[in-house]
């Protein structure tokens, strides 16, 4: 079993920045991948960023440029760095992390993050 705990949500203005944390109850190093999604008010969940076992990086095309996802196996913790947020940003975002063996994705359960215009 894996618990995810997401924090540094929070209310920000346009064009400010945030940087949220997702710590895993125990080592992430055998996760094929983690990453983050975020779900609007009305909307479906939508991927945001994944970054891979070996380091590569996905972004959805509406954050790139803006944002940056990385891990640090050691300390069992991936990052979501957000600059140049903007309205449209407000959501809730929700770690994950997908085993291998078994198959499995974990979910977080979710922080805040809402960008005043």
């Amino acid at each position: 079993q894996l618990q995810l705990v997401e924090s540094g949500g929070g209310l920000v203005q346009a064009g400010g920045s945030l940087r949220l944390s997702c710590a895993a109850s125990r080592s992430i190093f055998g996760m094929n991948a983690m990453g983050w999604h975020r779900q609007a008010p009305g909307k479906q969940r939508e991927l945001v960023a994944t970054i891979s076992s070996g380091g590569s990086t996905n972004y959805a095309d509406s954050v790139k440029g803006r944002f940056t996802i990385s891990r640090d196996n050691a300390k069992n913790t991936v990052y979501l760095q957000m600059n140049s947020l903007k309205p449209e940003d407000t959501a809730v975002y929700y770690c994950y992390a997908v085993a291998a063996f078994p198959a499995y994705t974990y979910w977080g359960q979710g922080t805040q993050v809402t960008v005043s215009s």
